[in-house]
């Protein structure tokens, strides 16, 4: 395991309306508002027609990862959390995993291929002060991970 310590900033309560795609509104709004380090709450809808990386094709095969993706069917209810950290140029990255439901069926996966606010999405976002965590390409990997 790996840790760093960081403090809470500025806290932002901001809401999402229809259509929004979740991760290209919050890193343009973290890049406008000089957010570089985050942690976030979400909660509302996802629309039909959503993308969700959904775990990876095949566990067992050598980097890079082919991910298994998912397309929301319909509208589902949503909840999730994740995080803002930097990529190495500096712009801050949204990495937030969602549990997508309707009906008696969930559905639980990244968000970074695209999911589209149906109605409302609401987020509550802390900023995260005196931390040098950043994101960091891993050829290991395959995966740009997190260096606390």
């Amino acid at each position: 395991m790996k840790s760093s310590q960081a403090r809470p900033g500025r806290v932002f309560i901001i809401r999402l309306e229809h259509g929004d795609i979740i991760h290209e509104c919050l890193e343009r709004f973290a890049a406008e508002n000089g957010i570089t380090h985050a942690a976030l709450t979400l909660h509302g809808g996802a629309d039909a027609g959503s993308l969700l990386v959904t775990g990876p094709r095949d566990g067992q095969s050598p980097p890079p990862i082919e991910p298994q993706m998912t397309t929301l069917d319909d509208v589902h209810e949503v909840v999730g959390a994740g995080t803002i950290f930097p990529n190495p140029t500096g712009a801050p990255i949204l990495h937030v995993h969602l549990a997508c439901g309707r009906g008696e069926k969930t559905i639980t996966g990244c968000i970074r291929t695209g999911v589209k606010t149906w109605h409302v999405l609401e987020v509550i976002l802390t900023e995260l002060l005196d931390s040098s965590a950043r994101r960091s390409p891993d050829t290991a990997s395959g995966f740009d991970l997190l260096v606390p």
